[in-house]
């Protein structure tokens, strides 16, 4: 494809989303219009629980309080003194407990701390720990390993903000990303800040999986079998997406345990592999660690793209307090505690598979390495080919990890909004749906690799490098110029960097590989 054909392509794409995404606005507003009056005044109004509590029933005599609250002020108040007559509000809040006891992020709080530990691990490393070699080779070393360091700490540190912020209002849990930040930045402008990033990330993620999985598969069938007949990737993603069709209607995070365990082994394992062969393989003759582009231009683009790389690397934090959400929590046993042990574990496992592939990846092959580490190393071949077997089945769990806040979101739109009758037939179909629109996108767009490294350095680096930061500060307010002060603002510098310059190296990455993209290849 020529690269005036890439850039009329990448434009309509872009012309495409954003249709898409205003008609998808339209409905939700129709849908609005058409809601009954009722049904619009139990929205605006709130129900305050702290008043209606057993110790007021018991004083006034009454068998059921209900006071409304609208923007702080006591709007009305309702009581039924032994009449037997219910109220609207009662019926409603069970209701509304109902729903969230269906969904899919409230629906099981049961889970242990090294439950998290391995969702962790298995968001976090995803198949980008074989790119970190080549990100390397393009940052340099002292540059490369300074940046590898410095998000290690400043995205443990965010996750650490995150853990502590689930719960830190007294009887009240965050249990989603767009929640906390509702509570920060208020009700409307919280949702539109977090809301468009959080989905950028996970869905992005997903198709990316979607790819990486189909090619996983390819690179497995080539290996055992290189005299075989050669067979598109796009049918090795319609095997990978086969799948999840089956696994996505699991219900909640802890029914997808077993399925995330298995990935975060096979994470270790690959990881283990790709530095350990390289070991084996040694340093090559003639290894050149200087920059591969003879350009300063070309230096420059080469290195905002590598930031970009390692951006995607530390995405977990999408789906963080998600995972905590799933945790049991009393005043004396906060999640928090069994959470950030988890963390810890993970962060641990997150260092031994990131830094030995990065490192002796680097040393290994110099400039010369490839963007997937397996496809340098070549040799032997059955370990190669079982390493990407492994890549297959952590991709599989981490797309199930990354997929269920958005089933999250999309069945609470559908049943709160919409009206739709909360049940087998409605996950069925709307996640079914949501697995055959990446496996779409997935096969259409070879090239989503690359576009997520332009559109997603706008999300990846503000939903985990500097907007906890900044939710911090808007929530806890600590002391100008004190440690924590600095440490947040550092965090929101050097965010905001990253998400300004991987873009750039992202769009640069599209154009120079327009010319090899093939659709349905």
């Amino acid at each position: 494809m020529c690269p005036r054909c890439a850039r009329i392509v990448l434009v309509n794409i872009v012309y495409l989303l954003a249709h898409l995404f205003f008609a998808l606005q339209k409905l939700l507003r129709l849908s609005r219009r058409l809601l009954p009056l009722l049904l619009v005044v139990l929205n605006e109004w709130r129900f305050n629980p702290r008043v209606c509590d057993r110790h007021h029933r018991a004083k006034w005599g009454l068998k059921s309080v209900n006071i409304y609250v609208r923007h702080g002020s006591i709007a009305a108040v309702v009581g039924t003194v032994g009449s037997g007559m219910s109220s609207v509000a009662p019926r409603n809040s069970e209701k509304e407990k109902a729903i969230e006891e269906w969904l899919p992020i409230t629906s099981s709080r049961n889970a242990k701390w090294w439950y998290s530990a391995f969702h962790n691990v298995t968001a976090m490393v995803g198949a980008g720990v074989l790119g970190l070699p080549y990100a390397l080779s393009e940052l340099g070393w002292g540059p490369g390993i300074m940046v590898l360091i410095l998000s290690w700490i400043i995205t443990l540190y965010t996750l650490w903000q995150m853990v502590e912020m689930h719960e830190m209002v007294p009887g009240k849990r965050f249990d989603r990303y767009h929640e906390l930040g509702q509570h920060a930045f208020g009700e409307r402008l919280g949702l539109w800040i977090v809301v468009p990033q959080q989905l950028i990330v996970e869905i992005g993620v997903c198709i990316v999986y979607m790819v990486t999985g189909g090619k996983s598969l390819k690179k497995f069938h080539d290996t055992v079998c290189p005299d075989c007949k050669n067979i598109k990737v796009t049918y090795f993603i319609m095997i990978f997406a086969s799948v999840h069709f089956v696994l996505s209607q699991l219900p909640n995070f802890n029914s997808i345990s077993g399925v995330s365990l298995a990935a975060a082994v096979m994470s270790l394992s690959y990881s283990t592999i790709a530095w350990g062969a390289s070991v084996d393989k040694g340093k090559q003759e003639g290894v050149e660690y200087g920059y591969k582009s003879h350009s300063p231009a070309g230096t420059i683009f080469n290195f905002f793209s590598a930031l970009g790389d390692v951006a995607f690397a530390y995405a977990g934090h999408n789906v963080v307090l998600e995972i905590q959400a799933t945790i049991p929590s009393t005043p004396e046993k906060p999640s928090k505690k069994p959470m950030w042990r988890g963390v810890l574990i993970a962060y641990i496992v997150v260092a031994l598979c990131y830094f030995p592939v990065a490192l002796v990846g680097f040393w290994a092959f110099g400039n010369s390495v490839e963007d997937n580490i397996l496809i340098s190393l070549q040799k032997p071949r059955w370990l190669i080919a079982t390493a990407n077997m492994m890549v297959v089945i952590h991709v599989i769990g981490s797309y199930q990890i990354y997929a269920m806040p958005v089933f999250d979101m999309a069945e609470t739109v559908l049943v709160k909004k919409l009206h739709f009758p909360p049940g087998i037939v409605l996950r069925l179909i709307a996640r079914s749906t949501y697995v055959a629109i990446t496996m779409f996108l997935g096969m259409t767009f070879p090239f989503f690799g690359g576009l997520l490294g332009f559109f997603g350095g706008f999300a990846f680096a503000p939903t985990t490098y500097f907007l906890p930061c900044v939710m911090w500060l808007s929530l806890y307010k600590p002391r100008k110029y004190s440690l924590s002060w600095i440490a947040n603002w550092i965090c929101i510098v050097l965010g905001v960097l990253l998400m300004v310059l991987s873009p750039i190296g992202g769009l640069r990455q599209i154009i120079l590989q327009a010319k090899t993209y093939k659709f349905y290849s």
